[in-house]
């Protein structure tokens, strides 16, 4: 009897996927199980051993490349965008830092550089993309943002959450600029996710990082493939038909 190519509408098979924050995290989840699907990942970061060891977790069925780049250098940004050699069809936007700074002690640096790494890399990586025409027909694009700004107001957490609000407005708004040229672009929202950067970005000590768990009605945090499942669904034909959404992760805790 013949074998039949099983039908799957979230494979990512032959896509040409880059993935931005690919070092650790929720990057380099999504940029291993997008692999996974069958994607070829150009996965970036700008630590170069921690991106060796996603690119070696990476599935080998593919044709995967790393890019050293920071994204808060616009130099860079140009040089990763040359680097692309196929027309990408997904870019997932993940690079990102936390911080937890009480309003009254926040500078205007510390907030200048927040935004320097939540979100002018990806508007200006997203330009050029487009600018130098490195975003194929039909495509979509995937920005990691936050609950933070967008539903979830939590004491210390002004620059963090301006960042990732401003980013979920970017999205929606190219969204609307950009469905003419057949590119969706999505926002995915996540709660807590089990990642270094709750320990590094924020002062929580484990007995704050336990009592915050209890306050999420599935009593959890996020894990990491969690984010890259729902990214995968939205760079793959199943989502043809949406753009500009927020699609909320968060174990339920903007519910309360």
């Amino acid at each position: 009897m013949e074998n039949k190519k099983t039908y799957n509408p979230f494979s990512l098979e032959g896509k040409n996927i880059l993935v931005t924050g690919a070092s650790s995290g929720i990057g380099r989840a999504i940029a291993v199980e997008c692999s996974r699907m069958g994607a070829n990942v150009v996965a970036t970061a700008r630590n170069e051993t921690r991106l060796a060891e996603t690119l070696a977790a990476m599935d080998s069925s593919g044709t995967h490349k790393s890019v050293i780049a920071d994204m808060a250098d616009s130099d860079a940004l140009a040089a990763l965008v040359e680097s692309i050699e196929t027309p990408l069809d997904g870019v997932v936007l993940c690079a990102g830092v936390g911080s937890s700074v009480m309003f009254p002690f926040l500078k205007t640096k510390k907030l200048r550089d927040l935004f320097d790494v939540n979100f002018f890399p990806a508007a200006e990586l997203s330009y050029l993309l487009l600018k130098k025409k490195k975003i194929a027909k039909p495509a979509s694009v995937v920005m990691i943002s936050s609950i933070g700004g967008n539903g979830l107001f939590l004491p210390g957490q002004s620059a963090y959450a301006s960042s990732k609000a401003a980013l979920t407005a970017l999205a929606k708004c190219m969204a609307t600029d950009l469905a003419p040229k057949e590119i969706r672009v999505n926002c995915i929202l996540p709660g807590m996710v089990e990642t270094p950067l709750i320990r590094e970005g924020y002062v929580l000590t484990e007995e704050d990082i336990k009592a915050d768990v209890q306050k999420y009605p599935l009593k959890r945090y996020g894990r990491p493939e969690e984010v890259a499942y729902a990214t995968i669904y939205l760079l793959s034909d199943a989502s043809a038909w949406t753009t500009g959404t927020n699609l909320i992760l968060d174990g339920g805790a903007t519910l309360l």
